[in-house]
């Protein structure tokens, strides 16, 4: 123990003076300013740039790194759980009666080589504070022996679970009250392994105000009926990576760390289709972070890197929120919070509603509203407490960093190396951010009370308090709370805005709506209860009544442009003429309007995804099954950095696929880079990020993601050397191409790649 102890404080001397050169070399961070109208912009942007404190790397106990927090006058932090309570946390979620589990991936890189990351000895914790103080202090090991677990959902009394690998999703419950899962079931069955990098698998599984339980990257979503997750088809598919928030009007929030990207999917609901803006966000001023130390280990290399060795910008950005708490000043409300482990800082950002298009800007300038000084913050997940709080969910480790890209001879890999990072690990926090001006909410009590006793909670200030009583409500299914909520709903009992809209929700869930409900908050005097009144209305609208058709078409020239949108949404691809006449209506008075359009377009896409068999007609059935298998697989793992659509980010972060000439190249050409790799620029163009080796997966896996690829961004066919190929790769083309190289063959370049395949001739004249 002496002897590693000597050897931390060593390196982290020979840390703390080169990071102390750099520093004083480098020249002072610059920036744009964002306009947010806000007093606490006002207040923020008054303080720019600060300068890094001293660079260390020796582990902080949970007291110190307490303290090593950079927070807004007001606020503090206080530690809620730490290890050995809880080791490598990743996410957590509450019962209705304010009980914690804690998701641990407690094989997540122990080392740079990812020895033992799939075996099964992750667990989920059960934490309770049993003196009200805001600590955990009493914990039991609800469920031992998995594989990474990585979404949890709290049903009543049972906890949701999936793990890494795969798509399977089961119920686990505690009959005996010892804190311990007795009873498994499954809620959720597909039966087969879920591919793909453990860092690009889903994560979410959260209850949003429709009623539906999301999840990223996979394109489908839920509906909890009679004990099981009934699946529901997202056409155009999911979004995103680590990470899902929503806020009080059931807008999703996604974002994708692997494409640099610190937020995505929420101008429209994915079940309507895709819609990305590229001024979602302001590259130039939302991109840059700020990091209160130098944090030299980055996945990109110098690149990513400013001079003083602080993270230029996202690379990792994961586990948004949105905080809908009571607890904390009301400015916060509805803000979007988002990690960056890398730079160890969480964002602050505004949602900004022009003309229906949703933006992001930073609050701050130049600077973070949470930083730390702990070299070992790592954030994972926010979250927004039954107490009114906020929560930060810190593995607080050395690597963050998925094995794939460790390996021996990149960038990353050297500095994990030198600092010894590796060492690091099976540590964990959990943080709530506090204010001076407020006292944490009081603990809820929703579990084995009676219906009617939660129906008060849909009008709580805490957005959880409002989630958490509705989805209740409906689990228990008691109808004799429906006249209570229909006069929630329609104002005849006193409630906010924010109270009837739950109320209707939770009407929806008890399958309790009629068209009489539906015209009288048509009227609503709230823009957002007006949009959810059309929104739910969509099961009429579905059976082409032309009554309700009509009722909503009066919303047409509505002033709030959510309305707008949400009915453009509902009738745009309703195929009764009266519908069409209502959208194209919308369009034409709305012609300049750039959301509705694009929302029109997101929607007939949406419904050509719905028909995509008929597309792949021409091909045999085996090779149907290659393209199918091959889009689930891009659409969750190489859509976050290449783009959902082929034609890569607005970061740059990897080369756009359609129309790619090595894409449209002979079939052996994208199978040797898929099995080993790929480095160096592309046509005179660098990236950031080698294309790691996919040779792990199966022959049929590479030949279905490729076939995927070709196929949507091709064409059927391309011309080849050997001539006009299929766009289809088999298993056996894979297989054959790999047995001519070793397994060690590391990554290639394009120039190498190019002198072993003979350019197509040129056609004839």
């Amino acid at each position: 123990m002496k002897t590693n102890s000597l050897l931390l404080a060593t390196l982290g001397l020979s840390a703390l003076i080169y990071a102390c050169k750099v520093q004083m070399n480098a020249k002072a961070p610059t920036g744009t300013s964002t306009i947010v109208s806000s007093e606490v912009v006002s207040k923020a942007e008054s303080d720019t740039t600060q300068p890094l404190a001293p660079f260390s790397i020796v582990p902080l106990t949970p007291e110190q790194s307490q303290r090593a927090f950079v927070l807004p006058p007001g606020y503090h932090m206080e530690l809620v759980a730490s290890e050995p309570m809880i080791t490598e946390p990743v996410a957590i979620a509450w019962d209705g009666d304010a009980r914690m589990y804690v998701a641990q991936m407690e094989t997540y890189t122990q080392d740079a080589d990812g020895t033992g990351t799939k075996d099964k000895k992750s667990r989920v914790m059960l934490l309770e504070d049993t003196n009200n103080d805001g600590k955990m202090d009493k914990s039991t090991v609800f469920i031992k022996d998995m594989l990474l677990p990585r979404m949890l959902l709290c049903v009543n009394h049972e906890l949701l679970v999936n793990e890494t690998d795969t798509y399977d999703i089961f119920s686990y419950k505690d009959t005996n009250g010892d804190g311990v899962a007795d009873q498994k079931r499954p809620v959720y069955v597909v039966g087969k392994v879920a591919p793909g990098n453990l860092e690009h698998q889903r994560s979410g599984l959260v209850w949003n105000l429709d009623n539906y339980i999301y999840q990223t990257v996979d394109p489908i979503r839920f509906r909890y009926v009679n004990g099981m997750l009934k699946p529901d088809s997202l056409h155009s598919g999911s979004n995103g990576q680590w990470g899902l928030t929503y806020d009080n009007y059931g807008r999703l929030f996604f974002s994708r760390g692997g494409g640099e990207n610190a937020g995505s999917g929420f101008q429209i609901n994915p079940k309507y289709g895709a819609l990305e803006f590229a001024d979602a966000y302001d590259e130039a001023t939302f991109s840059p972070v700020w990091s209160r130390i130098s944090n030299p280990e980055v996945q990109g290399g110098p690149p990513r890197l400013r001079p003083d060795s602080t993270l230029n910008h996202f690379t990792s950005g994961n586990g948004q929120s949105i905080f809908r708490g009571d607890r904390l000043p009301a400015d916060l409300v509805g803000d979007y919070l988002i990690n960056e482990p890398v730079a160890r800082i969480i964002r602050r950002a505004k949602v900004v509603n022009r003309a229906g298009k949703t933006q992001l800007e930073n609050v701050y300038h130049n600077k973070e509203f949470i930083a730390s000084t702990d070299f070992f913050f790592r954030p994972v997940n926010t979250y927004t407490g039954p107490d009114g709080l906020l929560y930060i969910i810190d593995m607080n480790r050395g690597i963050i960093q998925e094995s794939n890209w460790t390996q021996k001879g990149t960038f990353l890999r050297s500095k994990i190396d030198y600092y010894d990072l590796a060492k690091i690990n099976q540590r964990g926090r959990i943080w709530r951010l506090v204010h001076d001006d407020f006292k944490p909410g009081p603990k809820p009590k929703m579990l084995d009370v009676p219906a009617a006793s939660l129906i008060k909670y849909l009008d709580h200030p805490n957005g959880w308090w409002r989630d958490n009583a509705q989805k209740q409500l409906i689990l228990l299914g008691d109808k004799s709370v429906v006249s209570d909520l229909r006069a929630m709903v329609t104002g005849h009992k006193n409630a906010s805005a924010l109270g009837r809209l739950h109320a209707l929700w939770t009407l929806e869930g008890l399958d309790s709506i009629d068209k009489d409900l539906i015209n009288a908050t048509l009227t609503d005097s709230d823009a957002q209860v007006r949009r959810a009144a059309i929104w739910v209305s969509e099961r009429y609208l579905k059976q082409n009544d032309t009554d309700m058709i009509a009722r909503v078409g009066k919303l047409i020239d509505d002033p709030n442009y959510d309305v707008r949108t949400q009915l453009l949404l509902s009738l745009g691809s309703n195929k009764n003429p009266q519908a069409q006449q209502i959208a194209q209506e919308i369009l034409i008075r709305n012609a300049d309007n750039e959301m509705l359009n694009r929302v029109k377009k997101s929607i007939d896409r949406n419904e050509d995804s719905k028909i995509y068999g008929m597309k792949l007609g021409s091909f045999p059935a085996p090779d149907r099954k290659l393209i199918v298998a091959g889009s689930e697989i891009y659409k969750g793992m190489c859509s976050p950095c290449h783009g959902g659509d082929g034609n890569g980010l607005p970061t740059n972060a990897a080369p756009a696929l359609r129309g790619a000439k090595h894409v449209n190249h002979d079939r052996d050409f994208v199978i040797r880079i898929l099995l080993h790799g790929l480095k160096g620029p592309i046509d005179g163009k660098a990236f950031p990020s080698e294309m790691a080796s996919m040779k792990d997966n199966s022959d049929e896996w590479i030949a279905s993601v490729l076939s995927y690829i070709r196929y949507e961004f091709v064409g059927t066919s391309s011309r080849a050397v050997k001539g006009r190929q299929s766009a289809v790769v088999q298993p056996d083309d894979v297989k054959k191409v790999r047995e001519m190289y070793a397994s060690s063959r590391g990554a290639w370049t394009i120039d190498e790649l190019e002198k072993l395949i003979i350019p197509p001739p040129t056609a004839a004249k």
